[in-house]
């Protein structure tokens, strides 16, 4: 009954088979081996364009160097206040653009929309070279309240963005969780509505460490090699980063393994709520929240389930609010006992 994280599960078997098959004789180091190769030529099928594709082992790795790509350190990056850039990154966007400055914004179940964003840009107003331009939004997909962007959020978004001068980076930790939701194709999902970058995150589906940065303007991404050198993030058998994304996109790995964690997400819910609980938050992806009384929350924990109490800002929920994620690995079982457990 462990609720805590996509994060607490294990690679996929798929997926360890890969790196075991990686392993045998010798590559070119570097990225220059048959496998990422392949990976590249994959992805660009995948997103139906030519891209640039960089592999790199953390998601904060992969937004931080991403967003100073795109932004210079004296920019303004706009995301929303619960965002994981904002709240879990320790300050790493900070470091890895130089100093470029992180703009929360607020917005309904982890989403940011289009007035909200046009109301941030105009608090801040130019008054160069005082002020900061904006550079940058960063769209969470999906978000940190489990939430999805639609297709067309996402353009409407992308299109105030660019009116104001901005690209448009989207962190996809759990980007194959919102798209067997939204029922789109890939591209759909992105470049087609504006986005210019995508950190495609495999970690907390099925890999082991292993997050893939996507532009989609190759000149865009021009120096993203030098900045993943730099910072420590360009493997030398890098063919063991590929190895995880090829198994991982192989027969559609990645879409199957989300649709099962989002469909024990929906199991979990219908459970909470048939038990009395309230669930005040949509479950888009594979993250559930419900309110519980703290006393209640720790008798389900010293009963063995696990899960965590969530705050961010704007919490209207008193501190009553807790998290639950599932996973490509969670059974039907688990949720059933838990179920049980708070009747």
């Amino acid at each position: 009954m462990n609720f805590s994280s996509d994060n607490a599960v294990g690679a996929h078997p798929r997926v360890l088979k890969a790196l075991a098959e990686a392993n045998s004789g010798l590559a070119a180091g570097y990225g220059a081996d048959d496998i990422s190769t392949r990976v590249d030529a994959r992805l660009s099928e995948i997103f139906e364009r030519d891209l640039t594709a960089f592999q790199v082992s953390t998601g904060t790795a992969a937004n931080g160097l991403a967003l100073a790509v795109l932004s210079p350190p004296y920019g303004r990056i706009y995301c929303h206040e619960a965002s994981h850039v904002q709240l879990d990154e320790c300050a790493a966007v900070e470091f890895f653009t130089g100093g470029a400055k992180l703009m929360p914004v607020s917005g309904a179940h982890g989403k940011i929309d289009p007035d909200g964003l046009e109301r941030a840009l105009a608090e801040y107003p130019a008054r160069p070279p005082h002020s900061a331009p904006p550079t940058v939004l960063t769209l969470t997909q999906a978000t940190e309240y489990g939430t999805v962007y639609a297709p067309h959020e996402v353009r409407a978004l992308s299109e105030a963005a660019k009116a104001a001068g901005m690209a448009v980076h989207m962190d996809g930790a759990r980007f194959s969780n919102a798209l067997v939701t939204l029922g789109c194709t890939p591209a759909e999902a992105t470049w087609k509505q504006g986005v210019d970058v995508l950190c495609l995150g495999g970690t907390k589906n099925g890999c082991m460490a292993a997050e893939t940065v996507i532009f989609f303007d190759p000149d865009v991404g021009r120096d993203f090699s030098f900045r993943r050198k730099r910072a420590g993030q360009l493997w030398s058998k890098s063919r063991f980063l590929s190895a995880q994304i090829d198994a991982w996109l192989a027969d559609d790995l990645w879409l199957d393994l989300a649709r099962h964690a989002n469909a024990m997400a929906q199991r979990l819910r219908k459970a909470l709520i048939s038990a009395g609980v309230e669930v005040p938050e949509p479950t888009d992806a594979n993250e559930v929240f419900a309110l519980f009384a703290p006393d209640e929350a720790a008798r389900l924990q010293e009963q063995g389930a696990v899960f965590y109490p969530w705050s961010c800002p704007g919490d209207a929920y008193g501190g009553l609010l807790y998290r639950f994620v599932t996973s490509w690995a969670t059974r039907e079982d688990e949720i059933d006992a838990f179920a049980d457990l708070i009747r």
